[in-house]
């Protein structure tokens, strides 16, 4: 069992037999290794994926956490010292192969907090879906947090991601080292972005301010977003379980564990 965030209790695979992994829906946490500022753990990615299929699989009595993926796509933050990445294709891959292997299940949720991750979810899911497999991608949404918080949302280690980790851990959090970096709007520094990653816009890697962040902010943030995560599944129809589809690849180890 863990705490989804909310006081309450989610099932988690990691912690079943096998005869007791269900056939309802997994929920996948998928997060990343990447740089936060100087006042934010680099799993602030994963924690808040992990928090959110948490909240959901303890809302409902269809599903389970998979264990969390803590690496993604995060080559825009490459120069900041402990920033890890797969990148995309490795990620691509990653994903189809582990929803390959999960057909046992009625349908897989796959819930990443990391912008990044983006271009290899959505190819991934593309592909699994042509194979007829029946899985969803959601992310959460700046627009939500920026209606739950009252101000506008920031794009990475500002008011939202703070607030979020206040709520969650506080005491991951370097209240003393938190700065603005760049406050503006995504869009006018999405060439600068692409061409020379974080660190050419913003030294400390903050792409918003942190300011007035805290732990009741964070929590009406995670309320809002576990309400878009339910209502997305409410709207999708995982299969019926069934046996495994074509397409997967299947490897034979020579030992345990």
């Amino acid at each position: 069992m863990v705490t989804s965030g909310t006081g309450r209790d989610a099932m988690v695979l990691a912690e079943r037999a096998w005869p007791d992994a269900g056939d309802g829906i997994l929920v996948v946490p998928l997060g990343a290794c990447e740089q936060h500022g100087a006042h934010l753990p680099f799993g602030t990615d994963t924690m808040v994926a992990g928090a959110l299929a948490g909240r959901v699989a303890a809302a409902r009595g269809d599903a389970v956490v998979a264990p969390a993926l803590p690496y993604g796509a995060s080559g825009e933050h490459a120069g900041f010292a402990g920033t890890l990445s797969i990148g995309v294709d490795a990620l691509r891959t990653v994903i189809v192969e582990l929803v390959r292997s999960a057909d046992a299940f009625a349908g897989v949720v796959l819930v990443s907090a990391h912008g990044g991750n983006s271009l290899a979810v959505n190819d991934a899911v593309s592909l699994l879906e042509s194979e007829g497999r029946r899985v969803l991608a959601w992310s959460p949404s700046a627009a939500s947090a920026a209606e739950a918080a009252g101000r506008p949302a920031d794009a990475h280690a500002g008011f939202v991601e703070t607030s979020v980790v206040l709520a969650l851990d506080a005491g991951l959090v370097r209240a003393g080292r938190a700065a603005a970096g760049d406050t503006r709007p995504l869009s006018a520094i999405l060439p600068a972005l692409r061409d020379g990653g974080v660190g050419a816009v913003a030294p400390n890697g903050v792409l918003g301010d942190p300011a007035g962040a805290t732990a009741e902010a964070g929590v009406k943030i995670l309320d809002a977003w576990t309400t878009d995560l339910l209502a997305a599944l409410e709207s999708w129809s995982p299969r019926p379980p069934a046996g495994p589809s074509p397409g997967g690849s299947v490897a034979v180890a020579g030992g345990a564990g």
